[in-house]
């Protein structure tokens, strides 16, 4: 591909249900020039999430979602090639939220060289971990668990998407913490990782007949935390084992990608909040963006010390990316859902 061509995905239609490879379409634009101030990045690569699925529709949600025609969005990690900017120079590497779907992208630092760009250290790590266990999902894992759930020694923490970007920190943080930790996935062998990384437990919500049985004979001295990235049957089964003062960390809601916009339709547990004094928290880690370093360098501490292990999912190509956003909705991916391009 010629350096001068810039590729990249823009949404072509809301989907009604599950997003399928009708729901982008690809164009070639000119590779765009910063301006003063800004740099040009050639991405390596870009991160797949699930907020992006609030994103794509035209419901009303926290933050402004992407109209038909325009560039989709999402964050990636790229190297410098051109800059206006004092403080970066070509070879630099950064990371933003504001990338897009494209394989060039123009951002613009504040004047202290942050303002949504941040500048990675590749000797810290590979540079994709900051789309990873060194970004958004480490930043989630932290703060929900810390901060909103507030882990003590002898709890009994469940997570759901458990081999995920997320909950695969949250599961072993929770370890370190003192906790009890009951893993509930999809698929045998992402099941079997989370064991291997420390879990206590694990459920395949695809193959257990009662899930709800299944989570009572987890947990029998009830659930106190609760770090939920799926609702839907699963939400439902942890629901109905909560131990009292239990604290519900609602973080994300993937089981009802199909419904976007949709009323989430289900069981009702006024009654048994009631009962257990339980708190429920709806969680968006941008209301911690503030403390980001304190996170990330705890955890990139944590790593140095082997005290974390990470899974990622990578396709190749900036054709891959509906693809790859497809995988993560219908749980296909294991582990952090990266695309790569270039070499």
């Amino acid at each position: 591909m010629a350096q001068d061509v810039n590729r990249r995905w823009l949404l072509a239609e809301y989907p009604q249900g599950m997003p399928s490879t009708q729901t982008w379409r690809m164009e070639e634009a000119p590779r765009p020039e910063p301006g003063p101030g800004q740099i040009l990045i050639r991405v390596r690569y870009l991160s797949v999430d699930p907020y992006m699925r609030g994103r794509i529709s035209p419901a009303r949600g926290y933050t402004k979602g992407v109209e038909i025609g325009e560039l989709m969005q999402g964050g990636g990690v790229g190297e410098v090639v051109t800059s206006n900017h004092p403080d970066w120079k070509p070879g630099d590497i950064a990371e933003s939220m504001g990338v897009g779907w494209q394989e060039y992208a123009v951002l613009t630092p504040d004047s202290d060289g942050r303002g949504g760009v941040n500048r990675i250290d590749p000797a810290l790590a590979p540079i994709q971990s900051s789309l990873s266990w060194l970004g958004m999902p480490g930043m989630t894992a932290y703060f929900g668990l810390y901060d909103v759930g507030r882990p003590r020694p002898g709890d009994t923490l469940v997570v759901s998407a458990a081999s995920g970007a997320v909950g695969q920190l949250v599961g072993q943080l929770a370890k370190q913490a003192g906790c009890r930790v009951v893993g509930i996935a999809g698929r045998d062998d992402k099941l079997a990782w989370c064991s291997e990384i420390g879990f206590d437990a694990v459920i395949n919500h695809r193959s257990e007949q009662d899930l709800t049985g299944a989570v009572a004979k987890a947990c029998p001295q009830g659930v106190d935390i609760f770090f939920d990235n799926t609702a839907g049957p699963i939400h439902d089964a942890v629901m109905k084992n909560l131990a009292n003062h239990a604290r519900v960390i609602q973080c994300g809601r993937i089981a009802l990608a199909d419904k976007a916009g949709q009323p989430d339709m289900g069981e009702r547990f006024m009654g048994h909040l009631i009962v257990t004094r339980a708190s429920i928290h709806g969680f968006l880690v941008f209301d911690w963006w503030h403390r980001r370093d304190e996170a990330l360098t705890r955890l990139a501490a944590l790593a140095r010390e082997g005290g974390i292990a990470t899974r990622e999912d990578v396709l190749d190509g900036i054709e891959s990316m509906p693809e790859a956003f497809m995988r993560l909705m219908e749980g296909r991916n294991f582990g952090k859902q990266l695309v790569r391009l270039g070499g």
